[in-house]
C-alpha cells in the first residue's frame, strides 16, 4: 500500500498594506487557500517579528518606494513582493533593486498573487521576462560612476543624517550644527516623511543602507 502524499508546508505570508479594503479582500480571498495565508501587520510590529520571512508590501496608498529598500535594510531575511499600480520597467527595476523579489501590478489575479508567492519562497523573482532582462544586463555590466544617494537630501539634511546615525540626541545635532533644537526636530520629521519611515532608528539604517552616510561618520 502506497504511503500518503506529504501537503507542501503552509505558507504564512506578512501583509504590509495601507489600504484596509484591499486588507479585508487578501483575508477574504485567501481564507480557504490549501497553502497560503495572510497575517496582517503594521510596519513596527512587522519589524519586530522575526518569524516571518515573506511579505507583500502594498504602495497604494502612498507608501513610497524607499520603504522597500529600508525593510530589507532592516531584515534581509524577509523576501519581500511588492504590490502596485501599473509601473513601466525603470520603477519595477527599482522595486527590485530597492530588495524586493517580485513586482505585482494592482490589477493582479489571486492566481498571479498565488504564483509570486510561490516563485518567491523557492528563492527566485517573479517580474516580467523583458524585465528580469534588463536586470541581468545591467547586474553584469561593468560598475560605473553615479551620483551618490545623499544627492536627494540637501546639505543639512545630510548633516542631521550623520549625526542621527552616530547616535546624538536633538540638543547634541542642535549644539553641533549651532541650529534650534525645534529646528532638528522639524529635519528629523521631514527626514522620516521623505523616506517613508516611523521612527529614528529606522532612518538610521535607510541612510546607512544606501549609502548616505558611513556607519561611522567623523
Amino acid at each position: 500500500m502506497a504511503e500518503p502524499t506529504k501537503s507542501p508546508s503552509r505558507l504564512r505570508v506578512a501583509l504590509l498594506e495601507p489600504e484596509p479594503i484591499r486588507v479585508q479582500g487578501f483575508v477574504t480571498l485567501f481564507q480557504d487557500h490549501p497553502r497560503i495565508e495572510f497575517v496582517v501587520f503594521e510596519l513596527a510590529q512587522f519589524l519586530a517579528d522575526q518569524e516571518f520571512t515573506l511579505a507583500l508590501v502594498g504602495l497604494h496608498g502612498g507608501l513610497p518606494l524607499p520603504l522597500v529598500a529600508t525593510i530589507h535594510g532592516l531584515r534581509p531575511d524577509v523576501r519581500l513582493i511588492v504590490m502596485g499600480p501599473e509601473a513601466d520597467d525603470e520603477s519595477i527595476l527599482q522595486a527590485i533593486s530597492s530588495g524586493a523579489k517580485a513586482y505585482l501590478e494592482a490589477c493582479a489575479t489571486p492566481q498571479q498573487v498565488e504564483q509570486a508567492i510561490e516563485i518567491v519562497n523557492q528563492g527566485s523573482i517573479w517580474a516580467p521576462r523583458r524585465v528580469l532582462s534588463i536586470f541581468v544586463d545591467r547586474a553584469t555590466r561593468p560598475p560605473r560612476s553615479t551620483a551618490p544617494a545623499a544627492a536627494q537630501f540637501t546639505a543639512r539634511e545630510t548633516e542631521v543624517l550623520k549625526l542621527l546615525v552616530a547616535a546624538r540626541s536633538n540638543r547634541e545635532i542642535a549644539r553641533t550644527l549651532g541650529i534650534e533644537e525645534r529646528t532638528v526636530k522639524a529635519h528629523v520629521a521631514k527626514l522620516m516623511r521623505k523616506v517613508g519611515v516611523e521612527n529614528r532608528i529606522a532612518l538610521s539604517i535607510y541612510a546607512v543602507t544606501n549609502s548616505i552616510v558611513n556607519r561611522n561618520p567623523d
